[in-house]
């Protein structure tokens, strides 16, 4: 029952409630990023697979610039990386902006998160079934690690949860996940500003 409808539900009533509170951070947190975004625009979109593997536009804060070298090129995430978008990363804040993606029925409060299109065709038929929930602004492995932990272990975590999703269950995700923001653990994988991208084998 809670799976298949009350779970909905509450995500829609809590994501509503949730931007209208936080309203005047979001306002202050997107001045203050399209000022240290160097103009590049405060907001990041792209587009992500969801339940069964439905495409959609994920929405969040942007934490770097668009700065490229001589070549055009983007330069290394480290680089571009500011110091304002640093905190609004550690702190999870570039997270809330999918509340929007809650409301429209993209994802839901927990659950998988949402990772790109180009890595469906590299999952083994287990780690597919990542897809058969909507994905989460947190989960199972974000409160287990976040980007520390290594790739089969996030979709080891995130298997387990569709095959234990409960309120009991949402609602120690919610637990452990305060207690990781709250001491900003595994934020980045180890040597890198973000988590090393997947190619099937790591």
């Amino acid at each position: 029952m809670y799976k298949h409808g009350f779970k909905r539900i509450i995500d829609f009533i809590i994501a509503l409630l949730a931007l209208i509170c936080l309203s005047p951070l979001l306002l202050v947190v997107t001045i203050w990023l399209h000022f240290a975004n160097k103009g590049s625009g405060a907001f990041f979109f792209q587009e992500r697979p969801g339940k069964d593997n439905r495409i959609f536009k994920v929405i969040k804060f942007k934490t770097m610039t668009d700065e490229r070298d001589e070549y055009g090129n983007l330069l290394p995430d480290e680089v571009r990386l500011t110091k304002v978008g640093r905190f609004v990363r550690s702190t999870s804040l570039d997270e809330l902006p999918q509340l929007v993606n809650v409301l429209k029925g993209d994802m839901a409060l927990i659950g998988p998160r949402p990772l790109l299109v180009q890595y469906l065709p590299l999952y083994s038929p287990e780690q597919a079934r990542r897809h058969e929930v909507r994905p989460g602004i947190t989960g199972w492995a974000q409160c287990h690690g976040r980007n520390a932990i290594s790739w089969k272990e996030k979709f080891e975590y995130d298997v387990w949860y569709v095959d234990h999703l409960s309120l009991m269950t949402d609602l120690k995700v919610i637990w452990f996940t305060i207690k990781t923001v709250v001491k900003r653990e595994g934020i980045a994988h180890e040597g890198s500003v973000t988590m090393e991208p997947f190619n099937g084998n790591n």
